[in-house]
């Protein structure tokens, strides 16, 4: 039968997955990675599938790439599989319908998750798989990770046996990365049910040159339909080979799972029928409601394509009179969703009589499904008149589909639950990940886990939601009744209601540096009376300080997941601590050493004996509670604060089309309403020290420090705490200075510091209570004192950071590599450029919801940003520049027409003169629009005056930007990159270099440099980088740089501008730092490991600028020197090869090399370029 684990969907469905592949293409996507990484791991490490061999992995390029190369695989005879999700699906649908009507036994194991429309998002539901149901393939469905293990099996088994493809799907984050205990298949155990003649079968009719065949050929209308209709047969034989293989699973497991499960009542009058994870919430509410004595139960479907009508109604009481089903997805303009139309289809059909058959849709984008939502469908069948098409978990006060709902919590005998607050790269997460495994290893106790994250990169809110039982535990929705609390960030006390879920004695933990007296001074008074109500057991810890002290920095885990064994007593605390310590020693010792080993050791007992109990006073049942609501209804009040204290699931509809945001519109420079607080330490400015050189700012991020110019007057009005000192610089003799920072904006990386070029360092790391007070001097020094625009000079460092940034607090983890250069493009660029973002990290920090950090200035501009797609977005951004020149040739029409005909001839001139010179285009733009408002206009010319008014902001230049990561430079938006620079036009391309697909994970991508150990490269990268910029070079006429902010600052910002000046295409390729790369001390020295990367010959730095040309001057300007420094040390130095070394030296001796070697015949070859 197999053995217990603890594991998550993904990895369930890969682990049965691997035992039938033999090849498998992939491609990485939010939330199905996860699959394809487990698969290249086991890859790497040896293991075996039932053939006696590794899978084969094959990372390609695409989605598309990856669905054509299996298609290819199988077409050829190898058992191929894929893992997907969402927009990945998208792109493989057209290779899915060939697969299918070829009848090829893939598998394609899919994450589901929501399809991008008005907004993205990466969670899921089922509208991506329904978009394939018409593409041929089988698709069955798991509610579980035990049914993601077992069904994933049957879903090989039985595209080998029925020689069809088959699509296995589960809800992305709900069951893909819920943590379960389940019973994993034992591989010897498959082997017998494997159907080999049809393997055999397969083979034989595969294209091979000994045996050839012709597909792919072109039909007629003569032949074409009949030749669909031949495969009838075919998929009327699926339903039963999969009944076959779930009886086979059944017999191995003990379990019974049907092609649609029922449960509930053998003499139900009411079903509601659900796929997927909803099915499980929905099994507990039968249960429930059963023993109020209602007669009800459920449906799970399994088999969704081919919908077998026969199964369905045998499994379906014949008492039953009403059914409700639930599509976890929207069809927007059908008469209802796709899974109701199928049930609706077979029940009206079938011959019996039914009262009503109505359906909803529900948990779009992973929106939590609770008991009290599900109860809500079944009260909705007992009304006189059901209402069909509503929804659940929402409120629609606009069209009325929302199902009224009252808040039932069920009860949970034998079970403890938990809720702990944690921030992403805390450890958090990872911690209560390992003290799931550790019970659920070491007990006869079910266990279940499952994280919420808000929008942010690392540095934002999570939930762990676990849960322990002596029962199997079928919850698939949040914890609402929990009998310990820990929150690991102070800061959360005055933004979420923490205590919400906590139950009557429950344990709530707060990690924090507060005695009993400040805990009094420093309490929300509504915890204070939510604790006191709930007779709480109250415990603090300063876990912070500990971490700090024993060299951990913000890595806390450790601490709190020894206090969280020692609070929630699961298990004996010897054990625990037995188990956390060999843990850590099995996830640290080869990648970080001894040394982080005996720490984080030291760390698991520090955290049992620092706990401090707190008596509740009887005081706080009375304490007095702030009033948070002012009465405002604005925008920030009424969407982005919910949403910020993560209560956006209150929002009514009717706040979405009072605010226009349903087509995806939202405000710019809302992050500033952050005010995230989440920094322990934060940098305070000594002006003793500081030289006013602005390298702090330059380099910061965040946009969390800037320099800050006044005139005397500012100075009288400013703060007491506002100390400035005598601007230094021509011009600036009027002004004094002073470098502010936003204590609550600073994440607390501390590259200002490091970068700081004063003798003595004129910043220093203080605690981030100590610099509260410059809360106040930021909001005087940057929010009300306006920027002094004749200081900026953007042709130096210095001069470039008095420029406003249009660009602030983007929610990207603390000390990014990539925001700097954003933060710089915009200061130089903000009120004039549009920007089109693909998907990845530059996406998900420059707009996630509620935070954009895209903001405008006091005229209310500011850059335009969209992210269209991860593939298209070099398309997308060149559509932006198209739209804009064609509407501003019209405009000029109009104008020449105007001047022409004498209506304000010299501002017309002016224009016409200087509208594409970037330095006088915002003047000459100004000049006319003033001239034409108060032009008294013949009435020949008021239609061209009214139109040029109407479309002023086409008037001035604008500066095109696609921005994005190498994933879609070198990668999938490679095609797409290469035809639009090569188009010639005036277009700019930011490419963020982080060497991985950051966003996903860390995924090699062909930026990836050889030696270095990625997802998806296990075993480390064997093919060397691709070089982008050589690549774009060869056509001659696109503008390329290669820059490393922290290796040559002026080499940077010379680049950038020089490639938006060119009159036609440039790309700038920017060297980013990833917290991925494991950089020795952190991302505080993402700055230096630039420089250490330029100086080691890793990375160069060149500018090749085809305007020279025309000067007869090489175009080739090589801005490197030689390296200085070491190559096999600067990349031993990093985890991402160090951690190569330690698993297997042979190999990466070898392919350090290669690496080091490619870098120098790269860097001479640049040498010779620079010399022609």
């Amino acid at each position: 039968m197999g053995h217990k684990v603890v594991m998550d969907g993904n990895t369930a469905a890969a682990y049965a997955s691997y035992a039938f592949t033999e090849v498998a293409a992939i491609y990485p996507i939010t939330p199905s990675s996860q699959m394809a990484e487990a698969v290249d791991e086991w890859a790497s490490q040896g293991k075996k599938n039932l053939f006696g061999k590794p899978v084969k992995v094959i990372e390609m390029q695409s989605e598309a790439g990856a669905a054509g190369t299996c298609h290819g695989s199988l077409q050829a005879g190898a058992l191929t599989t894929t893992y997907t999700a969402s927009q990945g699906l998208m792109l493989m649908i057209p290779p899915m319908f060939r697969i299918a009507g070829e009848f090829l036994p893939g598998v394609f194991h899919v994450s589901a998750r929501t399809v991008a429309q008005n907004m993205w998002s990466i969670f899921g539901d089922q509208s991506d798989v329904m978009t394939c149901r018409s593409t041929g393939f089988a698709m069955l469905a798991s509610a579980c990770p035990q049914e993601a293990m077992d069904l994933g099996a049957v879903a090989h088994l039985s595209a080998i046996k029925a020689r069809h493809p088959f699509m296995h799907f589960f809800d992305g984050f709900r069951t893909s990365h819920e943590l379960q205990k389940i019973d994993a298949l034992d591989y010897e155990d498959l082997r017998p049910l494997v159907d080999m003649d049809q393997l055999n079968a397969f083979r034989k009719h595969s294209l091979n040159p000994e045996h050839p065949h012709v597909r792919g050929t072109t039909a007629s209308s003569e032949t074409f339909f009949q030749g669909r209709e031949a495969g009838n047969g075919h998929y009327d034989a699926i339903p039963d080979i999969v009944q076959h293989y779930m009886d086979e699973i059944n017999k191995l497991t003990g379990r019974n799972y049907k092609l649609f499960d029922y449960y509930g009542a053998p003499d139900a009058e009411e079903v509601v029928v659900v796929m997927g994870s909803g099915a499980e919430t929905a099994r507990e509410t039968v249960d429930y409601l059963m023993s109020q004595g209602r007669k009800v139960g459920m449906i799970s479907v399994h088999l969704f394509r081919p919908f077998s009508a026969k199964h369905f109604l045998a499994v379906l009481p014949e008492t039953v009179r009403k059914v409700a089903v639930l599509d976890r997805t929207k069809e927007s303009g059908s008469v209802g969703e796709p899974l109701y139309l199928d049930v609706k289809a077979v029940l009206t059909g079938s011959g019996r009589s039914f009262d009503t058959i109505v359906g909803g849709r529900f948990g779009l984008a992973a929106k939590d499904t609770t008991p009290s939502q599900i109860i809500a469908v079944y009260d909705n069948l007992e009304q006189a008149e059901p209402k069909n098409g509503f929804t659940i978990g929402i409120v629609d006060d606009v069209t009325f589909t929302s199902l009224p709902c009252k808040d039932i919590i069920l009860p949970k005998e034998g079970e403890i639950s938990c809720k702990l607050w944690g921030t992403g790269g805390d450890g958090t997460v990872g911690a209560n990940k390992n003290s799931v495994k550790i019970i659920g290893g070491l007990t006869e106790k079910y266990a279940q886990a499952y994280f919420v994250y808000d929008a942010k990169k690392s540095g934002g809110v999570t939930q762990s939601h676990l849960r322990f039982s002596d029962n199997p535990i079928h919850a698939t929705y949040l914890v609402q009744s929990a009998d310990f609390v820990a929150v690991h960030n102070h800061a959360y006390l005055e933004k979420f209601d923490v205590a919400a879920d906590l139950k009557e004695g429950g344990t709530f933990l707060l990690n924090c540096q507060w005695n009993d007296e400040e805990l009094e001074q420093h309490l929300p008074g509504s915890l204070k009376r939510a604790l006191a109500a709930k007779n709480a057991k109250f415990y603090t810890i300063d876990a912070s300080d500990i971490a700090m002290r024993l060299g951990l920095g913000n890595r806390t885990n450790s601490v709190l997941q020894a206090a969280f064994f020692k609070l929630a007593n699961i298990i004996p605390m010897d054990t625990a601590i037995t188990a956390m310590k060999d843990a850590i020693k099995k996830t640290y010792l080869v990648k970080a050493g001894q040394k982080v080993v005996d720490m984080n050791c030291a760390a698991v007992d520090e955290g049992v004996s620092a706990l401090h109990e707190v008596h509740i006073p009887e005081s706080w049942k009375n304490a007095p509670v702030e009033n948070k609501d002012d009465g405002v209804h604005d925008f920030f009040h009424d969407i982005f604060k919910p949403l910020d204290q993560m209560q956006g699931d209150k929002l009514p509809v009717s706040v979405f089309q009072k605010y226009g945001t349903v087509d995806g519109t939202w405000p710019n420079g809302t992050s500033k309403h952050d005010k995230r607080a989440d920094a322990i330490m934060v940098p305070e400015w000594d002006p003793s020290k500081c030289i006013q050189c602005n390298q702090c700012a330059y380099v910061c991020p965040h946009a969390a420090i800037r320099p800050v110019l006044v005139t005397e007057e500012e100075k009288a009005a400013a703060p007491a705490t506002f100390e400035t000192i005598p601007a230094k610089g021509p011009g600036l003799e009027k002004y004094t200075y002073r470098i502010q920072v936003s204590p609550y904006d600073c994440l607390g990386c501390g590259c200002c510091v490091n970068a700081c070029l004063a003798k003595d360092g004129a910043l220093t790391l203080k605690p981030a209570e100590s610099q509260a007070v410059q809360a106040e001097n930021w909001t005087y020094g940057i929010e009300t004192v306006p920027v002094k625009k004749d200081a900026v000079n953007v042709k130096t460092v210095k001069g470039s950071q008095f420029a406003k940034p249009y660009y602030e607090f983007p929610p990207a983890c603390a000390g990014c590599g990539e925001t700097a250069y954003i933060k710089l493009v915009t200061q130089l660029f903000g009120d004039r450029m549009y920007i089109a973002n693909a998907s990845g990290c530059t996406a998900a920090h420059g707009g996630s919801l509620p935070s954009t950090p895209y903001c405008t200035d006091d005229r209310g501009f500011g850059p335009p940003w969209e992210q269209s797609l991860f593939e298209d977005n070099a398309e997308f951004a060149f559509g932006f520049l198209n739209a804009h020149e064609t509407v501003n040739g019209e405009l000029v029409d109009a104008i020449q027409e105007l001047k022409d005909a004498g209506v304000a001839p010299e501002a017309c001139e002016k224009y016409l003169a200087g509208k594409n010179d970037a330095e006088v285009s915002r003047q000459v733009t100004d000049d006319l629009i003033a001239a034409l408002e108060k032009v008294d206009v013949k009435p020949e010319a008021k239609a061209s005056v009214d139109f040029v008014l109407q479309n002023k902001e086409f008037l001035s230049k604008k500066s095109v930007w696609a921005f994005g990561g190498d994933g879609w430079a070198y990668d999938i938006g490679f095609g797409g990159l290469d035809h639009v620079l090569a188009s010639g036009m005036d277009i700019n391309m930011l490419v963020l270099d982080t060497e991985v697909y950051s966003n996903t994970g860390g995924q090699s991508s062909k930026a990836t440099n050889a030696g270095a150990v990625a997802q998806f490269a296990a075993g480390g990268k064997r093919t060397k980088k691709k070089d982008l910029g050589m690549m774009l070079m060869s056509y001659g006429y696109i503008y390329v740089a290669q820059v490393a902010m922290g290796a040559d600052p002026n080499q940077t910002l010379k680049a950038i501008r020089e490639a938006e000046a060119y009159p036609g295409p440039s790309v700038v390729i920017c060297y980013a730092p990833c917290t991925a790369h494991g950089i020795p001390h952190g991302m505080s020295n993402c700055q230096q490991e630039m420089k250490r990367a330029v100086e080691a010959g890793y990375w160069h730095l060149y500018r090749y600028n085809p305007a020279l040309r025309e000067e007869g001057k090489n175009p080739f300007i090589l801005d490197s020197k030689a390296p200085t420094s070491d190559f096999l040390e600067f990349i031993r130095s990093e985890r991402r090869y160090a951690s190569l070394e330690a698993k297997f030296p042979e190999e990466a001796k070898k392919l350090f090399a290669e690496a080091e070697q490619g870098a120098k015949d790269r860097y001479d070859n640049y040498v010779n370029m620079s010399k022609r």
